[in-house]
């Protein structure tokens, strides 16, 4: 066991629209702890947001940054493109509010709330959520508390 590791911070995304991403995650009460710019790797402009409420982080950077990332870069009025970033999940109350809330706020439907049994030989847990693309085009889940 790594021991090292202490626990999750953040995720980076790109943004198409820098300021509109902004916004949008502001309206899940992410607010901007720093920002920065990386002009040796194109980067004129780099958020740190983390949650007001808990201990999460989003890094956003403008489309031009030029450093490593997955997948090819997304162009103007490309159809959503698939990668290894499959979803990010925020845990909530009322996974219904949380999605008419999200398309109120700029977001496209995915989902709207469902309820799944995710099953196996020994254990059955029951999940109720709901899915919007971002904005930007990132899917983001919305969880009702559940124990896994």
């Amino acid at each position: 066991m790594n021991t090292n590791i202490k626990g999750f911070h953040h995720f980076a995304i790109k943004a198409q629209d820098f300021e509109g991403t902004i916004q949008f995650y502001k309206t899940l009460n992410f607010e901007i702890a720093h920002s920065w710019s990386l002009l040796e790797f194109n980067l004129q402009k780099c958020v740190m947001l983390k949650n007001t409420q808990f201990d999460c982080y989003i890094e956003i950077c403008d489309s031009n940054a030029n450093f490593p990332t997955q997948g090819r870069k997304r162009k103007q009025g490309d159809p959503y493109v698939e990668n290894s970033l499959l979803h990010i999940c925020f845990i909530v109350n009322d996974a219904k509010q949380a999605y008419k809330d999200a398309i109120a706020n700029g977001a496209k439907p995915l989902s709207d709330k469902e309820t799944l049994k995710l099953e196996n030989k020994s254990r059955s847990i029951t999940v109720s959520n709901s899915l919007v693309y971002s904005p930007n085009g990132e899917v983001i889940e919305f969880l009702e508390s559940v124990a896994f």
